[in-house]
């Protein structure tokens, strides 16, 4: 869109473009919260720079998300970091625009129906008591790796009906190259348009999502062979219909649209639920009260000694406070720590007019650190989640699963799967960080431990 002079009106922002900030502290490749948070503490709640010409607006105040991601989403697409993510996960509902999101969000609907998920709540309990029955008196463990067999085991049974197989592990391998591979993928320009070039970072990526292809490929059809649907989203998403009331049509997913969206569920629901309940672990240990408060819930809920017994679904309502432990540590980390959108036309945002083909991004990090919604905000302390306390906050405080059109559709399974582990890990152990100093956050695609999160194993 041609500019006229006076037509926009930026946010306060850095006067010159990024690049020529590259030596200061707040600007390192990799490290874009040093960045978030110089803005927010140089220029207020909204803030912009440029970068490669096009202007960059980082939000950080309630309503103003609010405005992006409700009531002017329809102006706003992905922006290019998760756009540039369709190299890996296709058409899926993370990366996908409408009006192809809005189709396969109401094909995928259903795998996440709440009785479609509850049937799972067992399949979690169950692979979380096999993990905590396998941990010895004593015994230091790294939590994040445990958290992510964990995860790892809990998705192969519920998307994919199976044991961690081989084929899993595959997927998890070939997965966890492609993310390592994440920075330079997203910072090389035109990457699609040199995927076929012989260049050593493009030719690992290649052969890594040729090699998750083949798996993955080969386990839509051996489902869709035995034409049944096992109870797990992998049958789900086979068998799901998109009706077509206006012309008595229904459409169904073809094998790839299956594998993106299979690809998708993968990712977004293992790494993400791994280090939400990694971090837990280690925000517990650094607070005993909350930790006996815990303990206490389960106890009560659960019963000990030999009138304990594992949790189910039906307790999950019960197990408040060990939702509140939860919803606490994914403030303090939230595994999804920023989200982005970039603009199709001109926005308003307040006294600010700004252009077409802006990018905004928003920090779930940022924002449930800012004292302002929460005062002292790195004490951990979970009755901030109470029915009261959350009604005293802005709604756009809190959105670790995002909001609007795009709201996480797995939200319900993930609030699920991480009371229940929880609830079922903290019957048998309570756990002692040996670490010297506090774990090193490292923003990747989730927020997870730079480094091993070495707990000790102390039987309640």
């Amino acid at each position: 869109m041609k500019r006229t002079p006076g037509e926009w009106n930026l946010p306060p922002g850095l006067p010159r473009a990024l690049p020529f900030y590259a030596m200061k502290p707040w600007v390192k490749l990799g490290e874009p919260i040093r960045l978030f948070e110089y803005l927010h503490r140089t220029y207020g709640s909204i803030a912009h720079y440029r970068f490669m010409g096009t202007p960059i607006i980082f939000v950080n105040d309630p309503e103003l998300i609010r405005e992006i991601l409700v009531t002017q989403a329809s102006a706003f697409v992905k922006e290019r970091t998760v756009r540039r993510m369709k190299i890996l996960l296709g058409e899926g509902l993370i990366t996908s625009d409408d009006p192809i999101h809005i189709r396969q969000r109401r094909i995928v609907a259903p795998a996440f129906h709440r009785q479609r998920i509850a049937a799972y709540a067992d399949e979690i309990v169950a692979s979380a008591h096999r993990h905590a029955a396998s941990w010895k008196q004593g015994e230091a463990i790294d939590i994040s790796a445990a958290m992510m067999s964990l995860s790892l085991e809990i998705v192969a049974r519920t998307l994919f009906d199976t044991e961690v197989s081989k084929d899993i592990l595959a997927i998890n391998d070939e997965v966890n190259t492609i993310m390592d591979l994440y920075n330079f993928l997203i910072a090389f320009p035109r990457m699609e348009r040199v995927l076929h070039l012989p260049i050593p970072g493009v030719m690992k990526f290649r052969r890594s999502r040729a090699r998750l292809d083949k798996v993955v490929n080969r386990l839509i059809g051996e489902h869709r062979e035995t034409n049944m649907d096992k109870g797990d989203l992998l049958s789900m998403l086979i068998r799901s219909r998109d009706e077509q009331a206006e012309t008595g049509t229904s459409i169904v997913m073809s094998d790839e649209q299956v594998r993106d969206e299979a690809l998708t569920i993968f990712l977004a629901g293992y790494e993400t639920t791994a280090n939400a309940l990694a971090w837990t672990w280690y925000l517990l240990s650094q607070n005993p009260e909350a930790e006996a408060t815990l303990f206490q819930e389960i106890d009560e809920v659960l019963g000990t000694g030999e009138n304990g017994r594992l949790p189910t679904l039906v307790d999950y309502p019960a197990l408040r406070y060990t939702e509140q432990v939860f919803a606490e540590s994914m403030r303090i980390y939230p595994p999804a720590w920023a989200m982005g959108r970039m603009s199709t036309q001109p926005i308003t945002l307040g006294p600010y007019r700004i252009p077409p083909g802006a990018h905004f991004f928003m920090s779930q990090y940022m924002i449930s650190r800012t004292p302002e919604y929460y005062p002292d905000p790195l004490r951990f302390d979970p009755d901030r989640f109470t029915p009261e306390a959350k009604a005293a906050r802005p709604r756009f405080a809190y959105f670790p699963f995002g909001a609007g059109s795009r709201q996480c559709i797995g939200e319900s399974f993930a609030w699920m799967e991480g009371v229940l582990a929880i609830a079922t890990i903290a019957q048998r152990w309570r756990m002692q960080y040996l670490g010297s100093t506090p774990p090193v956050p490292q923003a990747k695609i989730t927020l997870r431990p730079r480094d091993p999160v070495m707990m000790k194993l102390i039987e309640r």
